[in-house]
């Protein structure tokens, strides 16, 4: 039989019409067109067809979602340039195909119109399109191109983990490994589901929001923040994450309670979760809460079909929101049962953590000093003839202590109530002698916090702990934390950090970028890590349940020249932090360390020798010293220093040496050499008497970081042949580079940056073969490049923002494979050379002011 059709064959841009086309066999004609056509960018239409059933395709088995996606993988795999095509799109692509070939295969069973299975078919067809438009994106499109591909990524990954379990709930894909039993379990399941609107008389007050029966002090400003984005049509699902005893669940609560969220919200139910959640009990609950009849589902997938059918059923009256409150780590399977695609439904989560996967997350901070000063008072009453001066003076004292933390000012504030003078005076003389909130008479804190620590894996609990030896109120580099645990347990730097972004999540350390430098290659400068003084308690709290001798980490704090009796004994630990006030005179007690692998020495004197004990730490792998006074410190007795066998890792910070003490020091085991806010006076060459490549034989990265008077690096750093990485950042007055420095042959990462009064970078750079990167970044002085650094062909990366002004020679062209990150201004350079250079990559990007280095100082 003759058939004659209108066919429409429409290109993006512009539409054009083809004319009646009359063929015999209708099916085999379009299938062939509809894939001409879809390998060649265009879309095909029908007057008469509406999906791609209807277009003949998949009628007669032909493979409807397969084929197209196998077709978009392999467009998507030619763009090996951009990761997010070639790697996170592709990736998924592949996990998504075997079962879109399943489902091919069940053409005759089933409904190619399912919502499902539509919005499958949509999401390929945007896979599709997006990946052939590639080629057309300009580069001032790639961030927007970036995130088209990021959402088609993230609704392929629905539907795998989501849409294809509703998929088999509604007995629309039993065949795809569905047993007759669970089959029959749905059926039957969803039989007692009709019952549901037949409302029984049941317990209906299981899932309401908690009456609030305490002051509320401090939550104005987040309570605004939360409710704007909770009434944010994007926002769907949002976390409000802080350390435990913050108020999350009082500034829900509260939020849950307001006006315009209740006029918003027709329905809202709060469940707390814990640590030991259960889904099906709390599907339970909303279904009895919301009266009907409790029903006993038998697994999770059950009680996934109960949720939906109940949420369907009450969205018709109005919006829903769904608080989860106290959410436990780990517990991102359990949230993505309950986020169910519909319109007007809202999850409002609370958690110690963070859970990235969900659309916004609010971190809630302790109380500002107004708000906490307030919660004090309504506590803790004035206690009877004080004066407002002396008055005032305690209470600062003691929210000082507390931190903002309202748990502790709440338990600390109800332990003074109605209490004397004394007492209060008393209790601020116990804390200045070292007694900790954390353990009588307020074990409720320490009650609050523990679940905390519990709940760590064992490696972080470890690391976790080691935060206790750092000074309370610190800002700590998170390179002097790396370099420690990197000694301490044996692990790379990049897991170390993961490490401390997994703390950073859990709220018991803030992780703050300060965002200039690159961080790749172990270099973490450009991150501060701090912690609660509350948190540090916890640490330290954690140690203590042993002697002080049997401690594998101890702090030695000594007021003065005051030591504890116990430090006449063997001390056995293997972290052991020593800190000492401005008062100390430097004489020191001969103590016993022989297991001592990682010293802190924390300073606040302007004179401080160290320690002639030191020589009898064989075991030392880490030192760091740091001085927290205003101006550096001159440091002596540095000798004790070149005994010791297995000593990897030297910090020094604010303090005033030498440069020639380094190699005098002949540390054979020294990897990594760190000097930060230095003082070195004059820089001395004399190294006649040492022979620096043994002295220093192991010694593999030297970080100097803002040392404001070093105008010229030392003789003898060239001389260090096993050097892998020389970063000389900030440093203002630095001017010129030695001409030696092209000795360093091994030599693979070069920092520079913000070395403002550096003009030129010697000739003789052509010698460091191996380099790989090169940072000259804020090298604003900075006129030219070397003339041959087209020689170095194992330079793939330069960093070079704001630095405009720097000449690029003729032989740069000749480097392959280069990636450049600069600023826009200075990105005009390179792009001129394009059509001379084998795949240039140059990345602007734009200069953010980071007020976040204000905390540095």
């Amino acid at each position: 039989m003759q058939f004659v059709s209108f066919v429409y064959l429409h290109f993006y841009e512009p539409h054009i019409d083809i004319s009646v086309i009359p063929f015999f066999d209708f099916q085999r004609f379009y299938k062939q067109v509809f894939f001409f056509f879809l390998d060649s960018g265009f879309c095909l239409r029908s007057e008469r067809m509406n999906d791609w059933a209807s277009l003949g395709i998949g009628s007669i088995g032909e493979a409807v979602f397969s084929k197209l996606l196998k077709v978009v993988i392999d467009e998507a795999k030619k763009f090996k340039a951009f990761k997010p095509l070639s790697k996170d799109l592709v990736s998924t692509m592949e996990i998504l195909f075997p079962l879109t070939q399943k489902i091919d295969s069940m053409q005759k069973e089933l409904d190619f119109g399912v919502k499902e299975l539509k919005e499958l078919r949509d999401t390929i067809e945007r896979a599709d399109v997006a990946v052939r438009k590639f080629p057309r994106v300009k580069w001032y499109e790639k961030s927007k191109y970036t995130r088209k591909i990021e959402r088609i990524n993230k609704d392929m990954l629905k539907f795998c983990q989501i849409d294809l379990q509703l998929l088999q709930h509604r007995n629309q894909l039993t065949l795809l490994g569905l047993t007759g039993n669970l089959v029959n379990s749905v059926d039957g399941l969803s039989k007692r589901m009709d019952l549901l609107s037949v409302p029984a008389p049941v317990f209906r007050d299981l899932c309401s929001v908690p009456k609030l029966d305490k002051v509320i002090v401090g939550l104005d400003w987040p309570l605004g923040e939360l409710k704007k984005r909770l009434l944010d049509d994007s926002v769907v699902t949002l976390v409000v994450s802080a350390p435990p005893g913050c108020g999350k669940t009082t500034l829900v609560s509260r939020l849950c309670d307001d006006p315009d969220i209740k006029g918003k919200f027709k329905h809202i139910f709060f469940n707390v979760v814990s640590n030991t959640p259960n889904f099906r009990v709390i599907v339970q609950n909303l279904l009895q809460h919301n009266g009907y009849n409790a029903l006993t589902f038998e697994n999770d997938s059950q009680a996934e079909v109960g949720l939906r059918k109940l949420l369907e059923e009450l969205k018709e009256n109005g919006p829903i929101l769904l608080v989860l409150d106290d959410v436990w780590r780990g517990a991102d399977s359990f949230l993505q049962k309950f986020q169910i695609k519909l319109p007007n439904y809202k999850i409002l989560v609370t958690s110690r953590f963070d859970f990235p996967s969900f659309d916004s997350n609010y971190r809630l901070k302790p109380l500002e000093d107004d708000d906490a000063r307030a919660l004090l008072i309504h506590w803790a009453s004035r206690p009877c003839n004080t004066s407002p001066d002396e008055y005032e003076d305690l209470l600062q004292k003691i929210l000082k202590r507390c931190n903002g933390f309202p748990i502790v000012i709440e338990v600390v504030g109800v332990s003074l109530k109605g209490r004397s003078l004394n007492t209060w005076k008393g209790q601020v003389e116990s804390w200045s002698e070292g007694e900790k909130i954390l353990g009588k008479p307020y074990p409720t804190v320490l009650e609050c916090l523990q679940p905390s620590f519990d709940a760590l894996d064992p490696n972080l609990k470890e690391c976790f702990l080691d935060m206790g030896s750092f000074l309370e109120d610190q800002k700590i580099r998170a390179s002097v934390i790396i370099d420690m645990w990197v000694e301490l347990y044996g692990k790379g730097s990049s897991i170390l950090y993961m490490y401390l972004e997994d703390l950073a999540s859990q709220n018991l350390l803030k992780l703050v970028p300060l965002g200039t430098n690159e961080h790749e290659d172990g270099f973490y400068n450009d991150f501060l890590v701090t912690q609660h003084d509350i948190l540090r308690e916890l640490a330290i709290c954690q140690s203590e349940f042993k002697e002080n001798l049997e401690r594998k980490r101890l702090n030695l704090e000594i007021l003065e020249n005051t030591f504890p009796d116990w430090c006449l004994n063997t001390i056995n630990a293997s972290l052991l932090s020593i800190s000492t006030d401005d008062l100390f005179s430097s004489k020191w007690l001969e103590m016993d360390c022989p297991n001592v692998e990682a010293l802190v020495l924390n300073l606040s004197s302007s004179d401080y020798a160290l320690p002639s004990f030191i020589s009898g730490m064989k075991k030392l792998k880490v030192l760091t010293i740091t001085n927290h006074g205003f101006y550096p410190a001159r440091l002596s007795n540095f000798s004790c220093l070149s005994s010791l066998p297995n000593l990897k890792r030297i910090r020094l910070e604010k303090v005033s040496i030498t440069l020639l003490d380094i190699p005098q020091l002949q540390l054979s085991s020294l990897k990594k050499l760190s000097l930060v806010m230095c003082s070195f006076g004059e820089v001395f060459y004399d190294t006649e008497d040492i022979v620096v490549s043994n002295a220093l034989s192991k010694l593999q990265e030297i970080d100097i970081d803002y040392c404001y008077d070093l105008d010229e690096l030392p003789y003898w750093i060239s001389e260090i042949v096993s050097l892998k990485t020389l970063s000389i950042t900030n440093c203002n007055k630095l001017s010129q580079l030695p001409e030696a420095i092209g000795n360093l042959s091994r030599l693979e990462v070069l920092r520079l940056c913000s070395s403002m009064n550096l003009s030129e970078l010697p000739e003789a750079t052509e010698g460091l073969s191996n380099l790989r990167f090169l940072d000259i970044s804020h090298c604003l002085g900075l006129r030219k490049l070397p003339q041959e650094i087209g020689k170095l062909q194992n330079l793939k990366k330069i960093s070079m923002r704001k630095c405009s002004g720097c000449e690029l020679p003729e032989s740069v062209t000749n480097l392959e494979n280069l990636e450049v990150k600069c600023d826009e201004e200075t990105g005009l350079l390179w792009e001129r050379l394009k059509p001379k250079m084998r795949n240039l990559r140059v990345q602007e990007e734009e200069i953010e002011h980071n007020l976040n280095l204000l905390q540095m100082f």
